[in-house]
């Protein structure tokens, strides 16, 4: 676009990336049209739908310019914006707690497929403990309804809720999808849009209504992979328990940021609204400033309280504000896209009486690495009725910093590398690189690196304890 600018007067620079947009726009739904033409039946509906969520989405992304925030208006949030949990946990719960529990939903955003640990399928299949996947955890940890929505389409588990759209060419800013079709050269031409998508969903769905028929007032709203994220009951009775007027409509469990959470968003001030920063969102010359621990102190869990009473009054004003998040991607084939998503948090400033949570750092127990997968698979934590609790055997709260090398990357290695999880309760430190096995009864403690240079291998042998140790060169034991 900028090429085509050269020699317009600057009166007429508006008017002519406004011409240029509404061009875009043209092409955009001239070429959906296209793809749509491809499909039949039940299919061609679905991704009519799908498409004019997603022509919503583009057309707003077209009138984004430069960042989204004016760091100058961005403020701390007052004091009593966001609550200290011991705070909401202080009050005593009633006896009628179980009508409050009747009140609410329970939604996991199952999006990960797993990628970044090896896997084709969702990674709510992995299994964590006793054989039991995230998704056998979940139902264990909850007696309310679960809508376990899947916003990453796959074929082992059918879709609950799992709208898709187009991803479009870096360049052209067209979609790259040459039909409607999900396989050969269209199988990675399509994604899911985010977990903002959510609202939509519920509303177009008619799911919204229905629960609402049924009683439902809130919908508790977490990642399948955060461990962490069960159901609170102190959060449960401080939502219901307002008075009508000052009903909170939406919270935002945050908490204490480290040096680790560095790029996680944070919850700020801005004209008026308590509302969540992203650094996708943040001007370069600040990110430093948005990084700091001492400004911004803490972040986004993503486990939220949302009123469904509160999402259909948006949903049907059409005032559900969410920011485009722009996700640049690189095919297989080497050409260059971007998916553009929103993100349920976003929403925050959407809702009246919005309020944070500071919450103790166990409600955040994310997975996303075969690290993380570890820790949790380890000693370190006790599980009961699928939730998972620091073992009180350990005598300090944080937990171990774990770094496994690329040869555990992909679950399957990384299992067949562990004839049994070791013993980490008194562990501090762990890295691993290298070609690297443990036999059964493996004890680390303190500081353990062990290396294995390229061409060596490993093998811890059974029963080994190994405590404030560097490991390296060639061990390998073999049977006779």
């Amino acid at each position: 676009m900028a090429c085509l600018s050269k020699g317009v007067p600057n009166g007429g620079m508006a008017q002519f990336q406004e011409v240029m947009r509404q061009q875009l726009e043209t092409s955009m739904h001239a070429e959906l049209e296209k793809l749509l033409d491809t499909a039949t039946g039940v299919d061609k509906e679905v991704s009519r739908k799908d498409f004019d969520g997603f022509k919503k989405l583009f057309h707003r992304f077209l009138q984004v310019k430069g960042p989204s925030v004016d760091w100058p208006k961005i403020h701390r949030p007052p004091e009593d914006s966001i609550q200290p949990y011991d705070k909401i946990a202080a009050r005593p719960l009633p006896d009628s707690l179980a009508d409050s529990l009747n009140k609410l939903v329970v939604v996991k955003l199952n999006g990960g497929l797993g990628t970044s640990m090896g896997c084709k399928g969702p990674k709510s299949l992995i299994s964590v403990r006793n054989e039991n996947t995230f998704l056998d955890l979940t139902v264990q940890q909850i007696e309310v309804p679960v809508l376990n929505m899947l916003l990453e389409c796959h074929k082992q588990v059918p879709p609950v809720l799992c709208p898709r759209y187009p991803r479009i060419n870096k360049e052209s800013l067209l979609p790259v999808a040459t039909d409607i079709g999900m396989t050969g050269e269209n199988a990675d031409v399509w994604y899911p849009p985010g977990h903002g998508d959510i609202y939509a969903s519920f509303y177009n769905s008619g799911l919204l209504d229905q629960l609402i028929t049924e009683g439902k007032e809130y919908i508790f709203v977490s990642n399948i992979d955060n461990l962490g994220a069960t159901v609170d009951l102190n959060i449960l009775h401080h939502l219901v328990s307002q008075p009508n007027g000052k009903r909170c409509e939406f919270i935002m469990e945050v908490t204490d940021k480290t040096r680790a959470d560095v790029k996680g968003g944070t919850l700020i001030q801005y004209d008026n609204k308590l509302r969540l920063l992203e650094i996708a969102q943040v001007p370069k010359a600040h990110v430093d400033e948005f990084k700091s621990v001492t400004k911004f102190k803490i972040f986004n869990t993503n486990n939220l309280w949302i009123s469904l009473g509160a999402i259909k009054r948006l949903q049907e004003q059409n005032a559900m504000d969410m920011e485009i998040i722009v996700n640049p991607k690189t095919l297989d084939g080497g050409q260059n896209v971007i998916q553009l998503e929103t993100a349920v948090g976003a929403a925050i400033k959407s809702f009246d009486n919005a309020l944070g949570i500071n919450v103790p750092r166990s409600r955040f127990l994310p997975v996303k690495t075969v690290s993380d997968l570890l820790l949790v698979m380890s000693n370190l934590y006790s599980l009961e009725a699928g939730s998972l609790t620091m073992s009180q055997k350990r005598e300090f709260p944080t937990t171990p910093h774990v770094k496994l090398g690329s040869s555990f990357t992909k679950v399957q290695e990384y299992q067949t590398r562990f004839e049994s999880i070791p013993d980490m309760l008194e562990l501090d430190h762990l890295t691993v690189s290298g070609d690297v096995t443990f036999g059964k009864q493996v004890s680390l403690k303190g500081t353990v690196i062990i290396i294995a240079n390229h061409g060596d291998r490993i093998d811890i042998p059974a029963g080994t304890i190994l405590e404030n140790k560097i490991v390296s060169g060639n061990l390998r034991i073999l049977d006779h």
